[in-house]
């Protein structure tokens, strides 16, 4: 195998690893190479992502290599995490998001009928973002969670309060999630529109 091809296979291999990272045993046995060689390209590999001033570094940690952030991008990291902005939400979050909005409080299993399929990672996403929040329990068999909009919502969409959120046209709910949806994202189109211009 070329040496220069074993390296962009590495990278690929750290990339696919994740968080659990790879030994350079593991490397060498997947690549089937000797272990030393994998080791000197791992070595070489940390090196060039410093000398060419990469986003991703090399590191090596409990005696595993992975591919990690810059600690002098965090800042960035964190805008990307919290920020809901229009690409970091997809059209089932979104969906979900609407459902809550005009709705709320709702359980899972009510947005799951709505929608017409499982609601567990478009919830998930939107908890971590601070879009949604548990409000409380239903009284029903199991007492599940009901979800709200927080004010981070609020502050996100450019709205004072839940009043403020578009109308949809008067018709069945169920026939409703698409428009709603449509509204969501278009007053976050237009909040996004002034809100993320850099005023230099």
């Amino acid at each position: 195998m070329d040496y220069k091809m074993l390296k962009s296979i590495i990278e690929g291999l750290l990339f696919l690893s994740g968080d659990e990272g790879l030994s350079a045993r593991q490397i060498a046995e997947i690549t089937e190479q000797r272990a030393e060689l994998a080791e000197r390209a791992l070595e070489e590999l940390k090196e060039e992502f410093v000398s060419q001033g990469r986003g991703l570094q090399v590191v090596q940690i409990a005696g595993n290599y992975r591919l990690a952030t810059l600690p002098e991008h965090a800042p960035y990291f964190e805008r990307l995490a919290y920020s809901p902005a229009r690409a970091s939400l997809s059209q089932a979050a979104l969906e979900t998001l609407a459902i809550i909005a005009y709705r709320q409080p709702i359980t899972r299993v009510e947005i799951e009928e709505i929608r017409g399929v499982k609601s567990e990672r478009a919830l998930h996403t939107l908890v971590n973002k601070d879009l949604i929040v548990e409000v409380g329990r239903a009284e029903a068999i199991g007492r599940p969670i009901l979800y709200g909009t927080t004010k981070t919502f609020l502050d996100s969409f450019g709205l004072a309060n839940l009043k403020e959120l578009p109308e949809p046209s008067a018709s069945d709910i169920t026939d409703n999630l698409e428009e709603e949806t449509q509204l969501l994202f278009s007053k976050l189109d237009n909040q996004m529109t002034f809100d993320d211009v850099d005023p230099q």
